[in-house]
């Protein structure tokens, strides 16, 4: 079993006990490998996909909402009719953005300067979900590739339990204005015709572009998706990029958040600090 599907079977396991537990409206998707999708309650007051208090700070913010209305993709595929209509992305037990909206909009988790400090923050800075970084092309126009979340001069990717950082045709990179500057292409993950980890790739692209610094977020299970990183990393040609560029994991947020934060993560996802 590969770590991803391995990953995901934890933490569907893991959102049952929790669903039960705490008495959360919850459904299955189909499929052998089902993952929990939880109902938002009624006059949308909490979410069983999210932790309270970090719920509330969401539905209070404009744009922070927006993130929920999200249609799932395969939801009419692989979730079961409810009277509500539709499935929304965040609802999934796997959502990365749903874990990380989780940690970010709880309230005093960006005063907490030991996360301002594993991430490289800035204190002050609020959390764009969703940013569009216009990432440079070759002809003039832009790719607005679309950072999961950025804080500052911080872009961040949150990841969970998707296979890989996705491949992409060797062309499509060199369409990007950067891509020759930033990277030793010879030397980047490939197979073929195509290039290994593309979003991470895009990242990068969009750190240059815009003078941030970077960071993927990754579970500590998924050690295939750090080396993945790490193998993208080592291409950058620029010293200076380079030192802008980091990995961290949920666990590592996990052991710095408030306690019923994570114990919220421990009993819904088994995040555990590292020991």
């Amino acid at each position: 079993m590969n770590l991803s599907v391995a990953l995901r079977r934890a933490i569907a396991e893991q959102a049952k006990k929790y669903a039960h537990a705490e008495s959360i409206p919850h459904c299955l998707s189909y499929g052998d490998a089902p993952a929990v999708c939880f109902f938002p309650y009624e006059g949308d007051s909490r979410h069983g996909n999210f932790l309270d208090r970090s719920y509330k700070a969401i539905r209070a913010n404009p744009e922070w909402r927006k993130r929920l209305t999200k249609v799932h993709s395969l939801g009419k595929r692989s979730l079961p009719v409810t009277e509500r209509g539709r499935w929304m992305e965040l609802d999934t037990c796997m959502s990365s953005d749903a874990l990380l909206m989780n940690i970010f909009c709880y309230p005093g988790t960006l005063r907490n300067r030991r996360v301002r400090v594993l991430l490289d923050a800035e204190l002050g800075a609020t959390p764009l979900f969703g940013y569009k970084a216009r990432v440079p092309l070759r002809n003039g126009r832009f790719d607005r590739t679309e950072a999961d979340m950025r804080l500052g001069d911080l872009l961040i990717e949150a990841k969970l339990t998707e296979s890989d950082f996705q491949s992409a045709e060797k062309k499509t990179l060199l369409a990007y204005r950067d891509f020759l500057e930033v990277f030793d292409r010879q030397k980047l993950p490939q197979n073929g015709t195509r290039y290994a980890s593309y979003q991470m790739i895009r990242n990068v692209l969009a750190a240059h572009a815009l003078n941030c610094s970077f960071c993927v977020l990754v579970d500590s299970r998924r050690s295939d998706l750090a080396e993945a990183w790490y193998a993208v990393m080592k291409c950058v040609k620029s010293i200076e990029l380079r030192t802008k560029l980091r990995i961290s994991t949920w666990q590592e947020l996990g052991g710095l958040a408030a306690p019923k934060l994570r114990r919220f993560l421990r009993s819904k996802y088994g995040i555990e600090p590292p020991t």
